[in-house]
């Protein structure tokens, strides 16, 4: 599988590297990012509805950052989108694949690290880490192979089947295949750290 790098712009996202991924996708619409608190704890003790709910209706009207929105599990994604200022980016045509971390994958980072990550000095580190959880296509669980897969950060996320199931960097896919306008999303049970992010550079 090739490993290109794929530089993030933020003004329209280009296709680029070519995986061995089918990737399919259509038109995104805008949709406002839903307010949530920067804490996973508290952006999950005011969600209202189901855990694992996320509205089919809900998918095929809204892009990914609707979609994530919608789900009281991806509240602090959400978040940390608007802090890095990647709505925009992940409201684009796209498509996408986003390996989203859930409320409780993010409140797993050490102590200390998600509140410094949405603050306003870190926003470079913000961004790193968010553009490491996507993937140029639209991937559905069942089209991933085995091996490495440029993200948007630029670096490769390590792709697996073993098992029956999909795990990315050894986090595991909780939830495969939310669809959205824009693209699909797969929750995951923990935040992807690239290996060149230093925690202590954190300001």
């Amino acid at each position: 599988m090739r490993t290109t790098k794929i530089r993030v712009t933020f003004i329209g996202l280009a296709a680029a590297a070519s995986l061995t991924l089918a990737a399919c996708g259509s038109d995104s619409s805008s949709e406002e990012t839903a307010s949530a608190s920067p804490a996973a704890t508290s952006a999950a003790a005011t969600a209202s509805e189901s855990p694992s709910a996320m509205a089919s209706d809900e998918a095929s009207t809204s892009d990914i950052v609707g979609v994530a929105s919608a789900n009281p599990t991806t509240t602090t994604l959400v978040t940390a989108l608007d802090a890095a200022g990647l709505v925009e980016a992940l409201q684009a045509p796209g498509p996408f694949t986003v390996f989203a971390p859930t409320d409780d994958a993010f409140a797993a980072l050490p102590e200390g690290v998600l509140d410094k990550l949405v603050q306003p000095a870190n926003k470079d580190a913000l961004t790193k880490i968010l553009t490491y959880h996507v993937v140029e296509g639209a991937v559905p669980s069942s089209e991933v192979t085995d091996g490495d897969v440029p993200t948007l950060e630029g670096q490769s996320i390590t792709l697996s089947t073993a098992g029956g199931g999909v795990t990315v960097n050894g986090a595991t896919v909780t939830t495969p295949d939310v669809e959205a306008s824009n693209g699909v999303i797969h929750l995951i049970d923990q935040v992807l750290l690239p290996p060149d992010f230093d925690p202590a550079t954190l300001q």
